[in-house]
């Protein structure tokens, strides 16, 4: 899954529902969880450590999991369609497993 097009995806869908005028704050919630999984993953890439590269991931993971919590508590609440929940909530499980999965081999290549 390419990080950049899902956040992406994810704006122009929070630009769609603000437009609308739902729920701003849970809007905004879920934009700054959704850009922060790649803005973290790339800040990884200058890590400082080992230890600084794996925190970054860690970040991202955690972000990736509050993502799908606003996008199901936002599809919950009829806030947008059922095919794009489906969509973004697919693509954010398949960053989640790319992130675990780094995560354990990062881990134990570098016995962490």
């Amino acid at each position: 899954m390419n990080l950049k097009k899902f956040a992406k995806e994810v704006v122009f869908l929070c630009r769609d529902m603000k437009a609308d005028r739902k729920e701003t704050v849970l809007i905004n919630q879920l934009l700054r969880s959704a850009t922060s999984i790649g803005a973290n993953i790339h800040e990884a890439q200058y890590a400082q450590s080992t230890k600084d590269f794996v925190s970054k991931f860690e970040i991202s993971l955690k972000e990736c999991f509050e993502t799908e919590y606003w996008l199901e508590l936002l599809f919950e609440t009829d806030c947008f369609s059922e095919e794009k929940y489906k969509k973004l909530h697919n693509d954010c499980g398949a960053i989640r497993r790319m992130l675990i999965s780094s995560l354990k081999t990062i881990k134990e290549k570098h016995k962490i």
